[in-house]
């Protein structure tokens, strides 16, 4: 798995350790819920700040706030041709708001590696097909989530 993470903000810290968290929660979802994927698959992850973010959400869901994590799969709409032998087939884009991860882990109560953890988490699910908009799919990926991340100990 090809994972590329690009930190495009300034205001929140963001360390080696961070983006190797992010690496790790990515593999696991696609080992946990990506079945059929296999592992010759990419994935990008951005972190941006409220002010990015809250442009991304207006220009692509309509809403003028900001939110936590955005993804765009590569998987739905547009078919993608073949790709060239042995190369990666790219999953989609993830989106993340470092002010938001601060401000959902002290809100939530728990670390910021674990809303970091529980947002590209999140992120990967939606790119490999997974929603939320019934509640038994919402409790779905829910369980999933902290499938994941309980088995890299970023439980509750």
């Amino acid at each position: 798995m090809e994972i590329w993470v690009n930190n495009d903000q300034e205001i929140v810290e963001f360390t080696e350790e961070h983006e190797e968290l992010i690496r790790r929660v990515a593999e696991r979802a696609l080992e946990l819920a990506g079945a059929g994927l296999g592992s010759n698959v990419s994935v990008s992850v951005t972190l941006v700040d409220d002010e990015t973010i809250t442009d991304l959400n207006r220009d692509h869901r309509g809403l003028a706030s900001p939110t936590d994590v955005l993804s765009f799969s590569q998987l739905e709409g547009e078919d993608m041709g073949d790709l060239p032998e042995g190369e990666p087939m790219p999953l989609g884009d993830i989106v993340i708001s470092l002010e938001r991860c601060v401000s959902q882990a002290a809100e939530y109560g728990h670390s910021f590696e674990r809303e970091l953890g529980f947002l590209t988490a999140h992120g990967m699910l939606h790119l490999m097909g997974w929603d939320h908009q019934t509640p038994e799919d919402e409790a779905r990926m829910m369980a999933k989530t902290e499938e994941i991340l309980a088995g890299l100990g970023l439980s509750r």
